[in-house]
């Protein structure tokens, strides 16, 4: 049985604590945060939590045994002992699948006998239902499916996180936001805190200020851009970041959406290569009837080899971003745009 988001908040309210929990989703924002939660509640404040708490990220080769022998240890003046399981992919090609049959025996071994003293939280980026490992991991954990949220929950989850900044918005300005937006709750919140800041001192928000700090999603997810990259048209694909980066958008979440596109179009490229249909492909990646097209030209442009160059260069980016002592947004967006000639190049 696969919970839903209010069952397992319903469930951690009652300070009930599964030993083995799978999360997954469109919703990774939401998603990210129930593990967070899950966390927290299951230590108590007498638990030393720095001695018993591991995350594990099986892009590593052999953290899943790593993860398990984890588990399995006792917790040192605690409870419990709490290992989380990150970039769990089963896909429907199998194609840089991070939990495999491989993995079968272990795994089963654990799931069907786990510690007592553990909490294990499975964070899956992608979860096919047909495969063989992700019904194992279904049937013996507790799952817990993050769906996008429809308009009407990102409008109430907007309109409650305004009211708790003390921010007032009408209902015209609101679904302004959330047109420009689009279903995004990590940059909805993101948005929301800083229109809540940027309205001191009335805490007023108006359409002016939301088309004034808020880039139009619409820009944001074009895939023009990334086949600006692909095609090596590198002073087409300066100026556009140049109009996407003057638009407002941060430099974090821009490099978070290349990467998401670029994982997408190799994804595709697999699939196409075994035979699947555009149909499928489409539904598999996820994309809107409008962004089709622009989608499968870039698509046809790439190869894969330099697909997965990209995605690991722009992860390499986002991590010197992030560890950079004392960074600036000019230094990120410097970063960011020597990053776009270097892709643009290959």
């Amino acid at each position: 049985m696969v919970l839903t988001r209010e069952d397992l908040r319903n469930q951690l309210k009652r300070h009930e604590i599964e030993q083995v929990y799978l999360l997954f989703g469109q919703e990774t924002f939401l998603r990210d945060l129930a593990a967070k939660t899950i966390v927290e509640r299951s230590f108590s404040k007498e638990d030393f939590r720095d001695f018993n708490e591991t995350s594990f990220s099986l892009n590593n080769a052999d953290a899943l045994q790593q993860a398990i022998a984890a588990a399995e240890q006792l917790p040192m003046m605690s409870s419990r002992r709490v290992v989380r399981i990150t970039d769990v992919r089963i896909s429907a090609t199998g194609f840089r699948d991070t939990i495999t049959e491989a993995h079968e025996a272990a795994l089963s071994a654990y799931l069907k006998n786990p510690s007592a003293t553990a909490v294990v939280i499975f964070v899956a980026d992608e979860l096919n239902g047909v495969r063989k490992m992700s019904k194992l991991l279904k049937e013996n954990s507790t799952a817990v499916e993050f769906k996008a949220l429809s308009d009407v929950e990102l409008t109430n989850w907007a309109r409650d996180k305004f009211a708790d900044s003390g921010a007032e918005i009408d209902k015209v300005v609101l679904n302004h936001l959330i047109a420009r937006i689009g279903p995004d709750v990590r940059r909805l919140t993101n948005e929301v805190n800083k229109l809540s800041t940027a309205a001191l001192p009335n805490k007023t928000i108006t359409s002016e200020l939301v088309d004034a700090l808020v880039p139009d999603s619409r820009e944001m997810n074009s895939f023009a851009f990334t086949d600006h990259l692909i095609a090596g048209r590198a002073s087409q694909a300066v100026s556009a970041l140049k109009k996407i980066l003057d638009d407002g958008a941060e430099p974090l979440m821009l490099l978070g959406s290349l990467s998401y596109t670029y994982r997408r179009l190799l994804m595709a490229k697999d699939m196409m290569a075994q035979g699947s249909d555009r149909r499928d492909v489409a539904s598999v990646v996820k994309l809107r009837y409008n962004d089709q097209e622009p989608f499968f030209t870039a698509a046809r442009r790439a190869k894969s080899s330099n697909l997965a160059r990209a995605i690991q260069r722009l992860a390499q980016t986002d991590l010197a971003i992030k560890t950079s002592v004392g960074g600036s947004t000019s230094g990120a967006r410097m970063q960011i745009e020597m990053l776009v000639c270097e892709l643009a190049g290959m």
